[in-house]
């Protein structure tokens, strides 16, 4: 026997032991079809999940919730668990995290034997919950595996009564990884932003922040080569990496090695903060779900991050259907340079969603809106960063029955979604209410309650027919006279992962 024969052998017997995992969990599809042509890859749950939590405040009198939340999902294996635990943890191999090269303050260090988990849920199905207070709050590392991993969601929400960036600040914790964009940021002077970088593994991340204001790229000695210590969590302060107040950038972050979870923390003197979460990736339509009815203030920033300008087609999808904004009926975008229009109040009393599509060349895009609501003192803004869909299926999670608004729009065709609500985090059970909504809408759908809910619970969003659907959720509620409020998106969970049928076939190597 040659060596090129014994040399697709060792290849064939090394692909077999790669895909055999994919034959682990029956899918209940065939194993290929007359002919020899191989069956549909089969959609099985995902056995893992990371997720990441940003410091939440620096504010003395910060208080912060946490709820962590997995749908039940047939087809699951019956072990695992779900635990957030401080980034600052010590590491795998014992040694301890500290913070590294910053061009901000100084990021979460430590190196504490592993202490009780801050949220450790014991089913899917039901909320778990835990809090924190004060400013020594840290990052936080959660990892899911078996039944807690698909559809895992966890939900950060800080209440802040005074000071800068008082208000209602809350954040999905995302998944580590290798690049960010955050249209909406700003280094004026009413403004102080952060983005914080968050490293769960046990290397070092390595880390670019590059920024993009009205006139393209700002230029900066220390954005670049950020390094993340294993197991820390770092705040940049965006005012060290700029030169001259910028009112709206555009924050790319972009990792050498390694990977992070990133968000930017916007913190306003007159209107409250919140966290500004990454946009959808580039694409040449967009949309932004979820306008408040009552928006005072709403504006867009966009970027077009390649050589190509952008010309965009401006629609809000209101619950009658769509129309175009009085003089903002397009947009000109400069490849490279960030571009923001105030749209005023411009839902004028109705739910409403913005949405992008090129005029005529496609051309890709990143988005966000700033939306304010109240008027003087009162005001308060958050953010709605451009989505992906609800897609099979989208989760949020720390809900009350007076506390919460669920924003869904059909930019296209129309659609039906089924909307569920879990069971409460101190009891309840789950309940669950179809939905139709038509095409070129936005409805602020009346969500089903748990019955008998006690403490807060889940909303999972489900597409059971039509187009592509979109999502957000409101939470509210008043602090010292002042609505604070904070908006967060429904894209989908990615709780299935495709995994393909595939079968050793020797029978390669007598081929020609």
């Amino acid at each position: 026997m040659n060596r090129t024969t014994l040399s697709l052998i060792a290849a064939v017997t090394a692909l077999g032991a790669v895909t055999g995992f994919a034959t682990l969990k029956p899918s209940g599809t065939s194993s290929g079809t007359a002919g020899g042509v191989a069956a549909t890859a089969a959609r099985l749950p995902v056995e893992r999940t990371s997720l990441l939590c940003p410091q939440p405040s620096t504010s003395d009198i910060a208080d912060t919730s946490y709820t962590s939340y997995t749908p039940v999902v047939e087809g699951t294996s019956a072990g695992g668990k779900a635990q957030l635990q401080s980034a600052t943890e010590e590491s795998a191999d014992g040694t301890a995290s500290s913070g590294g090269k910053s061009a901000g303050k100084s990021g979460a260090k430590g190196g504490a034997k592993a202490a009780k988990p801050v949220v450790q849920p014991k089913e899917p199905g039901k909320p778990a919950t835990g809090d924190a207070s004060g400013p020594d709050t840290p990052a936080l590392v959660g990892l899911a595996s078996g039944r807690f991993a698909p559809g895992w969601t966890v939900q950060q929400t800080t209440e802040v009564v005074a000071g800068v960036g008082r208000g209602l600040l809350g954040a999905n914790c995302t998944a580590p990884d290798t690049e960010f964009w955050f249209p909406g940021a700003s280094t004026a002077a009413q403004r102080t932003d952060y983005v914080h970088l968050t490293n769960p593994d046990d290397a070092a991340a390595v880390v670019d922040i590059d920024l993009y204001g009205k006139d393209g790229t700002l230029k900066s000695t220390v954005a670049d080569g950020i390094t993340v210590q294993a197991h820390a969590s770092e705040p940049i302060l965006l005012n060290t990496l700029a030169g001259d107040p910028q009112d709206d950038l555009t924050v790319h972050v972009k990792v050498r090695s390694g990977r992070v979870g990133a968000a930017v923390q916007a913190l306003d003197t007159k209107t409250g903060g919140d966290w500004l979460a990454a946009s959808a990736d580039p694409a040449d339509s967009l949309v932004m779900p979820g306008i408040p009815k009552d928006a005072t203030s709403v504006r867009l920033v966009v970027f077009a991050p390649g050589d190509t300008d952008a010309d965009l087609k401006v629609r809000l999808a209101s619950p009658s259907g769509t129309i175009t904004p009085a003089g903002n009926e397009t947009l000109h975008v400069k490849a490279g340079m960030t571009s923001a229009v105030d749209l005023g109040d411009v839902t004028r009393g109705e739910a409403g969603s913005l949405v992008l599509t090129p005029t005529g060349t496609s051309v890709p895009v990143v988005a966000a809106l700033r939306v304010v609501r109240g008027k003087g003192a009162a005001q308060e803004s958050a953010f709605i960063p451009a989505t992906a869909p609800v897609g099979a299926r989208a989760t949020v999670a720390d809900n009350t029955a007076k506390g919460s608004t669920l924003a869904v729009t059909a930019p296209g065709e129309g659609a039906t979604v089924k909307v569920t609500a879990s069971a409460g985090s101190g009891g309840g059970t789950a309940v669950s209410k179809t939905f139709t909504i038509k095409g070129g809408t936005t409805q602020n759908v009346e969500a089903p309650v748990p019955s008998g809910v006690k403490g807060t619970y889940a909303l999972t969003v489900e597409q059971v027919s039509g187009g592509p659907v979109y999502a957000s959720r409101m939470l509210s509620a008043t602090q010292e006279g002042v609505s604070g409020f904070t908006i967060q998106n429904l894209p989908d969970d990615r709780g299935t992962v495709s995994v393909p049928d595939a079968r050793q076939d020797l029978s390669v190597l007598l081929k020609q």
